[in-house]
């Protein structure tokens, strides 16, 4: 496409990002959404706390844990997480998402992020979606 002035050519680049940010913003939505219907529907299998063969307490949201998506920060993608708060720096490289949904639960967490993931992934922004015990 050709512009006859500098300013129409930075007019037609600021409307192509407005645009671009708005995909975003609903693909952030949908991610959430789909993240929260996994996370509900995820059936953790119950921890039991036991000390010397005496059960403690019963965990029915299993075991306590973390999970995160992660993605290159060098993307549009990455740039437009970052500058909304929504991503943060994530070891060695790139950017996370953190999730903070369904307490300490590992498995509800990493349902989440699991669903999340494939979201942003059928949007064609590579990322994968990870997890740990605490």
């Amino acid at each position: 496409m050709e512009f006859t002035t500098l300013r129409e050519k930075i007019a037609h680049e600021k409307q192509a990002r407005i645009a671009k940010h708005a995909e975003f913003e609903a693909l952030l939505s949908v991610a959430h959404a789909k993240g929260l219907e996994a996370g509900r529907d995820c059936r953790p299998i119950p921890m039991h706390v036991i000390e010397n063969n005496i059960p403690i307490a019963c965990i029915d949201d299993g075991a306590c844990g973390f999970a995160w998506v992660a993605f290159p920060g060098n993307t549009v993608w990455g740039k437009w997480a970052k500058k909304k708060g929504i991503a943060r720096p994530h070891y060695p490289k790139g950017l996370c998402v953190w999730v903070s949904e369904f307490g300490q639960s590992v498995d509800r967490k990493a349902a989440y992020a699991g669903a999340f993931a494939q979201v942003l992934r059928n949007a064609g922004i590579d990322c994968y979606a990870n997890s740990r015990l605490d």
